[in-house]
C-alpha cells in the first residue's frame, strides 16, 4: 500500500536535510551519516514513512562512505532508471512512500550473496534495534562489520 503526502506535508514532517535527500534526491556527503559504521542487529526502515527496508544482516562495509546492503526486504524497495548527472544508474526508492534512498550497483565484485551494493544515504534510514524490531532479524553484527571485500 502506498503512502502519499503533498510536498508541503513532507516539508512539515521532515528536517530540511531529510527533505533534500528523501524528496529532492540530494546525496549526503560521504562518511557523514550516522549509520555508515553501524553494524548492530536490527532493521533499517525508511526515514520518511518508517516502512521496513533492510535487515542489518544484509549490511556490509563497502568502504564507500554510505551504508551498504546486499539486498532489501522483499517488496520494500523499487528500482528506477536514473540518467541524471550524465550517468546511467539505478535509483532505489521506498516502495511505500517513494522517498529517495540512494542507488544500487551490481557486479562490483563484493563477496556477498547477490554481488549488489545498495548504497543508501543514512538520512534516508531509521534504525530499530533487534530487541525493539522483533523476531524478524535475529542476525546482526554486534558492532563488527561483515567482511565483503571486492575481488
Amino acid at each position: 500500500m502506498s503512502f502519499k503526502r503533498s510536498e508541503e506535508e513532507w516539508r512539515a514532517v521532515l528536517s530540511p536535510q531529510q527533505f533534500a535527500v528523501l524528496r529532492k534526491k540530494a546525496t549526503e556527503p560521504p562518511g557523514s551519516g550516522e549509520y555508515n559504521r553501524k553494524f548492530d542487529a536490527g532493521v533499517y526502515g525508511c526515514g520518511a514513512c518508517g516502512a521496513p527496508l533492510y535487515k542489518s544482516s544484509a549490511k556490509f562495509d563497502a568502504h564507500c562512505g554510505w551504508p551498504a546492503f546486499y539486498e532489501a526486504l522483499p517488496g520494500a524497495v523499487l528500482r528506477i532508471e536514473d540518467r541524471s548527472l550524465g550517468m546511467a544508474r539505478t535509483e532505489i526508492v521506498c516502495a511505500k512512500c517513494s522517498s529517495h534512498l540512494g542507488h544500487v550497483f551490481a557486479g562490483e565484485g563484493f563477496k556477498t550473496p547477490t554481488d549488489e551494493r545498495h548504497c543508501v544515504n543514512s538520512i534516508s534510514l531509521r534504525f530499530t534495534a533487534a530487541a525493539a524490531a522483533g523476531p524478524g532479524d535475529q542476525q546482526g553484527g554486534g558492532g563488527a562489520p561483515p567482511a565483503a571485500a571486492a575481488a
